[in-house]
């Protein structure tokens, strides 16, 4: 055999062993990021929890349900009454709230408001949730209700409505004071209730400095805001949300991030350090994000006609009350998800707009994971005797 074709040979034989030897590189490779990705988040503090946010399913926990103090993430609760009278029509956001010397006096982290200084509920806002400035919560406070302990009552009322078991709030600020707690599951679910009803927070939120004008009786100064939550810069999708601290509770943060349209909020509480609170969170979202996947049906079936009996119309027409999604916690098949109709057997007029007049219900595997109301858009009276005669006429004529 000439050397030619046993060099030729040799090349072949070195070039699939090099093949097979990248194959198996990239297979170990995607084994060690699988792992990776789903293994378990690294947390050093001793409660935490991870949380979807449009479901409330709970992804990871680890102690969740300890008492601790929550320190300055007790602000969210107070945010949220903030939104709620502002919902409610009660304040605008322009209106003017005086400080009084009660709110002035406030210790711990605060923008230096002074009696009878005057700011914008807006502004008052931004101090709380980029600040955490204790003097404009209490300021909002007695705004709201006319004192703190009247605003924290309707805290306590808040938490209990959203199924807080285990809060009990004392102030509005989260100044350390006995039986001033809460725990990781309860701050996820008061902070999964404000960014969910008041998505607004995240234009205040994710603001990192901003400033605000002191107006006293020695005229205008500027005062500079910087987020106490350091997260907003080292985490790309970070959406919020809130930090706390103190010499008793440690360093606490309710963190919110949003990518590829799934919203996360992980809570971490006592943990040792800033830092270790920030890489804490980073760990849990990007655990979270890493198994995490959202299915949404832009494209439902064509509705089909809906019988109305004993209406001046026999048909009425109706839409969905929206696009149906569900989140994954892994990854899914979209040929395995399927849905049907399921629509009342009788629809007897009247029949009015906004009516639920049945279902499109989603199965994964035959398992069902939920279901989008189908709704009437018009409003359908019911037939008198002049409606049946008419309806006889043109029968006829």
């Amino acid at each position: 055999m000439s050397n030619f074709f046993v060099q030729r040979i040799t090349s072949r034989r070195i070039f699939k062993r090099l093949v097979c030897l990248l194959l198996l590189f990239v297979c170990f490779t995607m084994n060690i990021t699988y792992s990776l990705l789903c293994a378990e988040p690294d947390v050093s503090a001793p409660s935490a929890i991870l949380m979807e946010a449009s479901t409330g399913r709970v992804i990871y926990e680890k102690d969740a349900d300890t008492k601790l103090r929550p320190a300055s993430i007790t602000k969210i609760m107070t945010l949220i009454l903030i939104f709620d009278a502002l919902a409610d029509g009660k304040i605008t956001l322009d209106e003017t709230v005086t400080v009084s010397e009660h709110a002035a006096s406030m210790g711990g982290s605060q923008v230096f408001l002074e009696p009878g200084e005057t700011q914008t509920v807006e502004t008052m806002i931004k101090c709380i949730a980029i600040a955490s400035a204790n003097d404009a919560c209490v300021a909002m406070a007695e705004h709201i209700c006319g004192s703190e302990g009247a605003f924290v009552d309707k805290m306590n009322e808040r938490a209990t409505g959203l199924g807080m078991r285990n809060t009990h709030f004392v102030n509005c600020c989260g100044l350390d004071a006995d039986g001033h707690e809460t725990t990781a599951r309860d701050v996820a679910y008061m902070s999964r209730e404000l960014i969910t009803k008041y998505p607004q927070i995240h234009d205040y939120s994710t603001i990192w400095m901003d400033t605000i004008i002191h107006s006293t009786r020695r005229g205008d100064s500027d005062f500079g805001l910087t987020n106490t939550n350091k997260l907003i810069r080292q985490y790309e999708w970070a959406t919020g949300l809130k930090t706390g601290s103190t010499s008793l509770a440690g360093f606490c943060l309710s963190a919110t991030a949003n990518k590829n349209d799934i919203d996360l909020i992980a809570v971490v509480m006592h943990s040792p350090t800033g830092k270790q609170r920030v890489a804490d969170c980073i760990s849990l979202l990007n655990y979270g994000y890493g198994i995490v996947s959202r299915y949404e049906d832009t494209m439902p079936p064509e509705l089909p006609q809906i019988k109305v009996k004993g209406g001046v119309k026999s048909n009425v027409s109706c839409s969905y009350s929206g696009n149906f999604s569900y989140i994954f916690m892994n990854s899914y098949d979209a040929e395995k998800i399927n849905c049907h109709f399921e629509l009342l057997a009788d629809t007897e007029a009247p029949v009015c707009e906004g009516d639920t007049l049945g279902m499109l219900v989603y199965e994964y595997d035959g398992t069902p994971i939920g279901s989008i109301d189908i709704v009437a858009c018009e409003s359908i009276k019911k037939a008198g005797y002049i409606d049946y005669i008419r309806q006889l006429m043109r029968m006829f004529f």
